[in-house]
């Protein structure tokens, strides 16, 4: 089992940044890839960013590239989310997931889940 733990979340204004975290315990950190989701209000959870386990590699959605950078720190068993030019659309739950697999996208393909934390963009 990997227990996740998001935190960073919060009101921010557009243009703005934040930076989530997600702590990870349990097995080995190092062994999963890493991936960050979103829920807005009303619509699927979407893929945001995915990091291999080393964090050699990393991918994006379309919707936050060059604006959202995922990064990891294996020694703190942390993954982060680095968010800038913030928008209202950017408004949702976002979560921490693990794969034994770096690339997925589908959020089936992700076998643990943090419980989430808010990011609220006001225009």
């Amino acid at each position: 089992q990997v227990q996740l733990v998001e935190s960073g979340g919060g009101l921010v204004q557009a243009g703005g940044s934040l930076r989530l975290s997600c702590a990870a315990s349990g097995r080995t950190f190092s062994n999963y890839a890493m991936g960050w989701f979103r829920q807005a209000p009303g619509k699927d959870r979407e893929f945001v960013a995915g990091i291999s386990w080393g964090g050699g590699s990393t991918n994006y959605a379309d919707s936050v590239k060059g604006r959202f950078t995922i990064s990891r720190d294996n020694a703190k068993n942390t993954v982060y989310l680095q968010m800038n030019s913030l928008k209202p659309d950017d408004t949702a739950v976002y979560f921490c997931a693990a794969a034994n697999s770096y690339g997925y996208t589908k959020l089936r393909l992700y076998d643990y889940w943090g419980q989430g934390t808010q990011v609220s963009v006001s225009s």
